[in-house]
């Protein structure tokens, strides 16, 4: 049973409210955007653009995230 004279937690605002945010959109919608890698060239190295630019798009991903991530953590 809880002691009624013990003071109760206060909930805490959220704090992850920057527009820093906005960017993790870019990963979210690029491969959305099916005219980008629908068709077979220009090829790179052999690969068609399709593989190759899925292998951007991670590179893209990757760099976002650490992007929004160095600007949002708490110093």
């Amino acid at each position: 049973m809880a002691d009624p004279d013990t003071p109760k937690a206060v909930p805490t605002t959220r704090s992850d409210r920057s527009p820093w945010n906005w960017l993790l959109a870019i990963p979210i919608v690029l491969p959305l955007l099916t005219p980008l890698y629908n068709h077979d060239s220009p090829r790179l190295w052999g690969f068609p653009a399709f593989y190759w630019l899925q292998f951007l798009f991670i590179l893209v991903g990757v760099g976002t995230t650490t992007i929004v991530y160095r600007m949002t953590r708490k110093r």
